[in-house]
């Protein structure tokens, strides 16, 4: 089957680069040309240069998108009249659970498999691998499940979870779980800042990150981010909610499942806009770390 990878952002070049060094044989696409090209002379991988050029493809595809969830139906709308049964289409991004079940009925009646999968691993997962939670059907999962294996975490850092939505969901769990972890590190520090002790804050997330109970991926990000922004002074404390930690909150309420600490790190969130409070600071430069994701800079 033939690969090709929609969206060369942040996450789509490092699957690419990480499949790349597999021997993994690939075609890369972006709506930019100017990323296209980057994308062929850095990773060394054949790009199209538009979805017509699928027709000339006479063998099953798979097609992994990676482009954030706002962006997924524009992209599926662009491929589906070059899509045919057998083919096997996987979203990679942070989609809604809901849509992603929608979106394999649309395309089970084509006869073309779709797979929800929940990447997680950040721009770290080039080197290290990613953690990768698959929904969909069984049989499709099988058919690409040397994929998983290479993007994957030591090689199995991957699971088949059941049926459609549930690698989306699992992701979507997850970064709720992340938020009030962030959270809880980002307050911590901000009581750290305003003692009486004048800590060297980097000092103090390190000795966290060596051997300690709280140790983690998250406070060995944050050693790294006091080593790049000293103590933060010209970050802004301003943090994105870009919609998982909202989701996460809404099914609770549907479900009636108690999740106070989450909640309350989604409505933190939503304070960022208007307080400029260190812990905020904190959760800003975790993201970058992690993902990339922008922040903000004063002046």
């Amino acid at each position: 089957m033939r690969f090709l990878l929609v969206g060369l952002g942040r996450m789509g070049r490092a699957i690419a680069k990480r499949l790349k060094a597999k021997n993994f044989e690939l075609w890369g696409y972006s709506a930019t040309k100017e990323t296209r090209e980057r994308a062929s002379k850095e990773l060394g991988i054949k790009t199209i240069e538009g979805y017509e050029e699928l027709k000339n493809w006479k063998e099953n595809k798979v097609v992994w998108i990676m482009v954030p969830h706002t962006a997924v139906e524009e992209v599926l709308n662009n491929v589906k009249p070059y899509l045919k049964a057998g083919d096997i289409v996987v979203d990679g991004g942070n989609s809604y659970y809901r849509e992603s079940q929608r979106r394999y009925e649309e395309l089970k009646s084509l006869g073309v498999s779709f797979l929800d999968v929940g990447v997680s691993g950040g721009v770290l997962g080039e080197r290290d691998g990613f953690s990768l939670m698959i929904g969909g059907d069984y049989e499709s999962f099988k058919r690409i499940e040397h994929i998983f294996k290479a993007l994957a975490y030591e090689g199995k850092g991957y699971a088949y979870l059941g049926s459609s939505g549930a690698g989306h969901f699992a992701k979507m769990v997850h970064n709720g779980i992340e938020y009030g972890i962030m959270e809880a590190i980002a307050e911590g520090f901000e009581l750290l800042k305003n003692s009486e002790f004048n800590y060297d804050l980097k000092e103090v997330a390190r000795v966290y990150s060596e051997g300690s109970i709280i140790r983690s991926f998250l406070i060995e990000l944050l050693v790294r981010a006091f080593e790049e922004f000293g103590e933060l002074e010209e970050i802004e404390g301003f943090v994105e909610e870009s919609g998982e930690g909202r989701w996460f909150v809404e099914e609770a309420i549907r479900r009636g499942v108690s999740v106070p600490v989450i909640a309350q790190s989604l409505f933190e969130r939503f304070e960022s806009k208007s307080k400029e409070l260190f812990r905020n600071k904190v959760l800003a430069v975790l993201r970058y770390e992690f993902g990339r994701h922008p922040f903000k800079r004063k002046g």
